[in-house]
């Protein structure tokens, strides 16, 4: 398959100029190394990809890089002898738009040992409306899974519900057999989050601060905001049930006591997406194209965007505008 000399790309750039982004012409020398060189067709916006294009937080680690921690295409090259011309592929994460070139850009080269072959049950737009957001949401449920999560524990809550992580939550949970109860400071959104599997909508005061322990109300949750949040989500978990941390949408501090874990039994679960090992990869979208694939992708999915509308749809994610999830078609 011929291989376009240059190509678009969405580039992150910190220099004499200050902070800056935008889409430039590159070449494939213009990125880093890699086994895999890919045909880019959809790539999604998180919201670690709008600190990134507007620098309002560290994520690259050097400059410049093509933005976008996630990407899916067709493969046009390959000096691995597991991947072939044509196979359809995806990669989340792995160091994309922090420490490589990411897939805001026509063409991407890839490490191999990141690249995953495209499960049966799910197309390239679907796994780009997944992407890191779905994944996340998956990783939680797998981690609290492992640690003995059931239904007959009660709901799940998830906090952040009507955002990209929280609403692939809300289904991904639902499709699982949970009952899920959507916390969201967003009213105008409950038609939505009932529509997407949350058997109950809740008001951010649902999790107001109050004493170290509170009444049980919930089996346990997914975590995207952080803060006094995520404290009186622990206070109101059953017995030993799992908490998994996934963001820090209001507060990176967590202001709490000890009495939850050594009464109740509660267990925190640290969610970190990006750096997950290859073969639990594999096996979280393995369940995302069969039994955690969620029913809704087409309705959580708000917008398609290009590489060109990218910076305002930084700007109205950062401003606490988005819903669900945006891709970008590439």
């Amino acid at each position: 398959m011929t291989i376009s000399t240059t190509f678009n790309a969405f580039r992150i750039h910190n220099d004499a100029d200050g902070y800056h982004s935008g889409i430039e012409r590159v070449s494939l020398d213009d990125l880093n190394p890699g086994e895999v060189v890919i045909k880019a067709v959809y790539s999604s916006v998180n919201f670690k990809d709008a600190l990134a294009g507007t620098g309002q937080g560290k994520i690259l680690r050097w400059f410049p890089l093509v933005g976008g921690i996630d990407v899916a295409g067709h493969v046009v090259a390959s000096t691995d002898a597991s991947f072939c011309e044509g196979d359809p592929v995806l990669v989340t994460g792995s160091g994309l738009s922090e420490t490589r070139d990411g897939g805001y850009a026509q063409y991407a080269r890839l490490e191999s040992k990141w690249v995953i072959p495209l499960p049966a049950g799910l197309d390239l737009r679907e796994s780009m409306i997944l992407g890191t957001a779905g994944f996340t949401a998956a990783l939680a449920l797998f981690r609290m899974s492992e640690n003995r999560q059931t239904p007959a524990m009660g709901p799940l809550a998830v906090t952040g519900a009507s955002g990209g992580v929280g609403s692939l939550a809300v289904d991904i949970f639902s499709s699982a057999g949970y009952q899920v109860h959507a916390i969201s400071g967003k009213a105008a959104q409950t038609a939505y989050l009932r529509a997407i599997g949350a058997s109950e909508v809740l008001g951010r005061d649902a999790l107001q601060p109050a004493r170290p322990m509170e009444s049980v109300r919930f089996g346990g949750g997914l975590d995207n905001v952080g803060g006094p949040m995520l404290a009186s989500l622990l206070a109101q978990t059953a017995p030993y049930g799992n908490v998994a941390s996934a963001g820090l949408a209001a507060s990176h501090d967590l202001a709490t006591t000890v009495m939850p874990f050594i009464i109740r039994g509660v267990s925190l679960l640290g969610v970190a997406s990006a750096g997950t090992a290859r073969d639990i990869r594999g096996e979280i979208w393995q369940r995302l194209a069969t039994d955690w694939k969620p029913r809704h992708l087409d309705r959580i999915c708000t917008r398609e965007a290009t590489l060109e509308q990218l910076p305002e749809v930084f700007a109205n994610m950062l401003a606490g505008g988005s819903l669900g999830r945006t891709i970008v078609r590439l």
